[in-house]
């Protein structure tokens, strides 16, 4: 941890440790997961043909689609950012601290997706696959956490409710072929619905800007990744393809999103603990 703190250039709160460490535990559970074969029978895509950039054979796996391998690095960049960013609440310190936990988790899932997504693109396997999937969904649910501690005040049995459920509800790609994008489909609605009802309590011009540009940007994210292939019919979209510019928009609707949630921290005083506000 110390060896990280120097790294990063700052001093880092025991609440960003406890957070960073809570992240990295539960990604190490899932990746154990995953290389068991729990998940053995999801379908999911796999081999450099369902890619719109061409591999290049004389670069080594890890940048064999340089474009798509290097946009990861965007990620770990993004969640180190905020990790550094002071997390500006109204109340008592403690209040502070609970913010900076959440906002720290968020990182550290940026943290960890990044390199989670380019060992995707580097070994094209199955389980490499799996765990970039299902290490989307508890990323889409932690700002419905956020938001709620905003209504009902700290409660962490709840937000690690939330997680659990959201990571239980990948078992549905094993009941049907579809069943990763229905999964994340209801992530992403529930996701702006809480965002939605925040802003409309707590929100200003600022938080509703941010909150639009995440929406385009996660609209982004899904279209230019879904029409990939598509897309390189364009000279636009030939060199920097479709996946590539979907990873730009992934990038900024999680900045977005820090945005948008930090926004709203700093006008409102959380409620007492575990309570309705």
């Amino acid at each position: 941890m110390l060896c990280l703190e120097s790294h990063l250039g700052f001093q880092m709160k025991p609440e960003s440790g406890r957070a960073l460490f809570h992240v990295a535990v539960a990604s190490c559970l899932c990746a154990a997961t995953v290389y068991a074969g729990l998940f053995q029978g999801v379908l999911v895509q796999v081999g450099y043909e369902h890619y719109a950039e061409a591999p290049v054979a004389s670069l080594p796996a890890l940048l064999a689609m340089p474009f798509n391998s290097l946009i990861n690095v965007a990620y770990v960049l993004l969640g180190m950012y905020w990790l550094q960013r002071d997390a500006s609440a109204p109340g008592r310190p403690v209040e502070v601290q609970r913010v900076r936990y959440m906002k720290d988790v968020f990182a550290g899932m940026a943290l960890v997706y990044g390199p989670v997504q380019w060992l995707r693109i580097a070994t094209q396997t199955c389980p490499a696959a799996v765990l970039d999937q299902w290490l989307t969904l508890p990323i889409f649910a932690w700002p419905v956490a956020w938001c709620l501690l905003l209504d009902r005040g700290w409660m962490p049995w709840g937000f690690l409710t939330i997680e659990c459920l959201s990571l239980c509800s990948y078992g549905l790609a094993l009941l049907h072929p579809w069943g990763f994008e229905v999964t994340l489909g209801v992530h992403i609605a529930a996701t702006v619905g809480q965002a939605l009802r925040a802003h409309r309590r707590y929100g200003s011009t600022s938080s509703g800007t941010y909150l639009a540009l995440g929406v385009l940007s996660c609209l982004g994210f899904v279209v230019l990744k879904l029409y990939d292939r598509q897309l390189a019919r364009w000279p636009l979209f030939q060199r920097l393809t479709g996946h590539f510019w979907s990873k730009v928009c992934d990038v900024l609707q999680f900045h977005f999103a820090f945005l948008f949630l930090t926004n709203l921290n700093t006008r409102q005083r959380l409620p007492p603990e575990g309570k309705m506000h």
